[in-house]
C-alpha cells in the first residue's frame, strides 16, 4: 500500500498536464511511495490523451475518466473511491497549488493524527490571483468561517492532505470540496491548517466565475448548516468486551 494517493480532477487542462505530474514527481520520488491518479471530468481538449500518453512511461499514474462533466467534487469523489492509500492529497489542476508543499501537508497530518487531527489545509497566504478572486474568495471564506466556525482560514484551497477513512464517513454532495473542513469537524475530527506557496496560472484559462459560485456558494451552506443540525454525536459509556464486534 502505498503511503499517499494524490488525486487531481481535471477539466480541460492539457497545457498544465506534462508539467503539473513532472513537478510531482520532483517533489515526491524517493521522499514518499505514492500513486498519481488523475481523474478527467470529460475534457472536450487533449487532456485524456495526454494523460494516457503519460501513464505509458510511469507506472504510478492512474487515469479515470468521466464521459461527462460531473464537478470538481464528484471527480474528486470517484479518484478517492479509487485510492490504495489510507492518507488523500488533493491538488488542483491548474499548475497554481504547488506540489513541493505535499510533503510538509503530509508530514502535518502524521504528527498531529495521534490528537485526532484527520485534515491539513493549505493556506495561500499570498495569493497570486485576480483582484476580484481574492477578494470574493476572502469574503465567502469569511461568510463560512462564520457561519460554519470550520477552524480554516483558507477552505478553498485545493491543496489538502487528508484521512481516508474520515472523507469517506461523511455525507457525499455535489460542492463538498468547498465545505470539506467543516464537514470533517461535524464528523468528529479536527482540523488545521499549514501555509503554502501560491502561483499565479501560466498556462490555460480560468474557468471562475464570481456570481454563479455566490449564489451556489449561498444555498450550499444552508445545506451544510442543515446537516450539521441533524448530526449527533452520542456519548458511549459502555462497551462490550466481546471481541467478536
Amino acid at each position: 500500500m502505498p503511503d499517499l494517493s494524490v488525486v487531481i480532477p481535471v477539466q480541460n487542462e492539457e497545457e498544465n498536464i506534462r508539467l503539473l505530474i513532472e513537478e510531482i514527481r520532483q517533489s515526491l520520488d524517493g521522499v514518499l511511495d505514492y500513486e498519481l491518479i488523475y481523474v478527467n471530468d470529460g475534457s472536450s481538449d487533449a487532456t485524456l490523451q495526454i494523460l494516457e500518453e503519460y501513464r505509458a512511461g510511469f507506472p504510478l499514474l492512474y487515469v479515470i475518466s468521466h464521459e461527462m462533466g460531473a464537478g470538481q467534487s464528484t471527480a474528486l469523489r470517484t479518484g478517492i473511491n479509487q485510492a490504495k492509500s489510507s492518507v488523500i492529497a488533493t491538488l488542483d489542476g491548474d499548475g497554481q497549488n504547488d506540489p513541493a508543499d505535499i510533503p510538509a501537508l503530509y508530514q502535518a497530518l502524521e504528527k498531529h493524527a495521534d490528537s485526532g487531527v484527520v485534515l491539513v489545509n493549505g493556506y495561500r497566504k499570498k495569493r497570486k490571483d485576480t483582484y476580484i478572486k481574492r477578494v470574493s474568495s476572502r469574503l465567502a471564506n469569511g461568510i463560512r468561517g462564520w457561519l460554519l466556525n470550520d477552524d480554516t482560514p483558507d477552505t478553498g484551497c485545493g491543496l489538502k492532505v487528508f484521512s481516508r477513512e474520515a472523507y469517506l464517513a461523511i455525507p457525499f454532495f455535489d460542492h463538498l470540496h468547498r465545505f470539506l473542513p467543516a464537514m470533517m469537524i461535524n464528523g468528529g475530527g479536527k482540523v488545521m491548517s499549514v501555509e503554502v506557496n501560491h502561483r499565479e496560472r501560466q498556462l490555460g484559462s480560468s474557468h471562475y466565475g464570481f456570481f454563479d459560485r455566490l449564489w451556489v456558494g449561498i444555498f450550499d451552506i444552508m445545506g451544510v448548516i442543515w446537516l450539521k443540525s441533524r448530526t449527533t454525536h452520542p456519548v458511549v459509556i459502555k462497551d462490550s468486551d466481546d471481541d467478536t464486534h
